[in-house]
């Protein structure tokens, strides 16, 4: 097998996955290859690792302004999801009601579809233009049957953020749990949970450089959390599973990293994706940024260019060694238009032309440059085929 590396690609897909940072990986090695005791042991070479994972679990805690006690390891951001949507339902098993967005992620998304069928109702709340929603229309949708709220903070295809703290702050008032799946804002703006009302947040390791395979679930300390995986009583009862110790030190080291680039993160490249954008818009005739009216992360674009198929943008972007989606690369191979374009209401023909674009720290300006030198012949070629010479 002939594996593409890092040298021969511009990557420009962070929000798929992102590249493992060289401290990330170094700082793991020792607990693949070494200390690879089970933490839970009574001997001292297993248990010395719990130490360590109290570590990784105060670097996270500082990220995201916690206490390390309300950071639960998972093994990915959907566990935490499901997990969260969990402890709602057994911990309220009377309340049937959800209230979550259409513009969500397939963790989410998904799991409210197979609750449906079960007999819940879900209330799904529209968004505006800009993928927008308010904290009233929140409020409309509670009921006293409401077993939870559950809202991303930044959506993972367009950036466009949530109010998700004045609506944690609405639902503490009217005593419902709320969680956010934050996979995507985690480490790209700053988060202070200790002042706010947030109840549970989800966090994806991947997308903040670290290796795929661990994710966490922030429980708010006064909650007594009710586990999705019921096992050895690892993570003091809240997560079974022997602790993925490796990994979870890799995530440690890859939040204390983007604490000390969040600056990076919100002046450099958001300047480098405004700049981006503004190549886009002059180079690419009937070229639109979808979500450009409302706050966004720093690093994300969304564009759509109209009478091109994106997956033809895609193809031939691949073929000149540019990484970009049309999307959630949880949904590709869809023949759908992206649920969340669908649902700021733009029409079938311009979302099939949608592609995104999502920057790290990690992306030079010669990597844009790259893209804005090669991106526009390819959106005129496919427009107008018959006007391309042919080879020889």
């Amino acid at each position: 097998m002939n594996l593409l590396g890092p040298q021969s690609v511009t990557y420009l897909d962070n929000n798929a996955t992102t590249p493992v940072a060289p401290e990330v990986a170094e700082a793991m090695i020792p607990y693949v290859r070494d200390f690879f005791g089970n933490a839970s042991s009574a001997y001292r070479f297993g248990n010395q690792i719990s130490g360590v994972l109290e570590q990784a679990r105060e670097q996270v805690a500082s990220l995201i302004g916690a206490d390390e006690r309300e950071i639960v390891f998972t093994s990915c951001g959907t566990e935490s999801d499901n997990a969260a949507l969990n402890h709602a339902l057994l911990s309220h098993p009377s309340k049937k009601h959800i209230v979550t967005s259409r513009v969500e992620h397939s963790a989410i998304k998904k799991h409210c579809e197979f609750l449906e069928k079960q007999g819940y109702e879900i209330t799904r709340l529209e968004v505006d233009s800009n993928g927008l929603l308010t904290v009233d229309d929140v409020a409309r949708a509670l009921r006293p049957e409401t077993a939870l709220v559950t809202l991303m903070w930044a959506n993972n295809e367009t950036g466009v953020l949530f109010p998700v703290e004045a609506i944690g702050e609405l639902c503490r008032k009217q005593g419902v749990l709320f969680h956010t799946d934050a996979v995507q804002a985690v480490g790209k703006i700053p988060i202070n949970l200790a002042a706010s009302k947030i109840d549970m947040l989800s966090i994806s390791g991947h997308k903040l450089h670290c290796p795929k395979g661990v994710g966490v679930l922030y429980v708010h300390k006064r909650i007594a959390f009710k586990p999705y995986l019921i096992g050895g009583g690892q993570e003091k009862g809240r997560r079974g599973g022997t602790e993925n110790t490796a990994s979870i030190v890799a995530l440690g080291k890859a939040c204390e990293l983007a604490a000390q680039r969040l600056e990076e993160e919100n002046t450099r490249v958001r300047a480098l994706r405004d700049h981006m954008e503004k190549g886009l818009l002059a180079a690419i005739p009937d070229s639109h940024i979808n979500g450009a009216g409302a706050a966004r992360l720093p690093n994300t674009t969304n564009v759509s260019l109209e009478g091109v198929e994106a997956e033809a943008v895609l193809l031939l972007l691949d073929r000149e060694g540019i990484c970009a989606s049309s999307g959630s690369a949880c949904t590709t191979g869809s023949l759908e238009p992206s649920h969340v374009l669908t649902a700021m209401g733009l029409p079938a023909s311009r979302a099939k032309g949608s592609i995104r674009l999502s920057l790290s720290t990690y992306n030079t300006e010669a990597e844009v440059g790259k893209l804005l030198e090669v991106l526009p012949p390819i959106v005129a070629r496919l427009r107008n085929p018959s006007q391309v010479a042919p080879e020889n």
